[in-house]
């Protein structure tokens, strides 16, 4: 079963998303700002973190940053989750260290396609 870190500060969001996931058979992990990711991160070794990008105490971008350049996480895969929808937002969100771009509210179909399609063996 693949764990995944859902990073996440809108208690509702989370909610809904991780009952969800936890629905298609994932381990789910939580994490409400960007310390603590980076914290479960480096302790939990999740397969997959799905990370929003504006975060209380470490914003999304920071987060990515910081783990891509940690050669102990730098190989987890890392899927944006933003309201930024801007023309130029998907690339910055790259540009920082992820692996792929989802909009909210979230495509719930085209989230999991990106995380089976990220985790071939999940």
């Amino acid at each position: 079963m693949a764990r995944i870190l859902l990073v996440e500060d809108n208690e509702m969001n989370r909610d809904m998303l991780s009952r969800r996931l936890k629905r298609r058979n994932f381990d789910v992990d939580l994490a409400v700002d960007g310390q603590e990711a980076l914290d479960m991160t480096r302790s939990a070794n999740p397969d997959l973190i799905l990370l929003d990008m504006s975060l209380p105490v470490k914003d999304g971008w920071t987060v990515a940053q910081e783990l891509k350049a940690d050669a102990a996480t730098k190989t987890i895969p890392i899927i944006a989750l933003t309201a930024h929808a801007m023309v130029g937002d998907r690339e910055k969100a790259l540009a920082a260290g992820c692996d792929e771009y989802e909009t909210k509210p979230i495509d719930f179909k085209r989230l999991v396609a990106k995380i089976e399609a990220m985790l071939p063996n999940a």
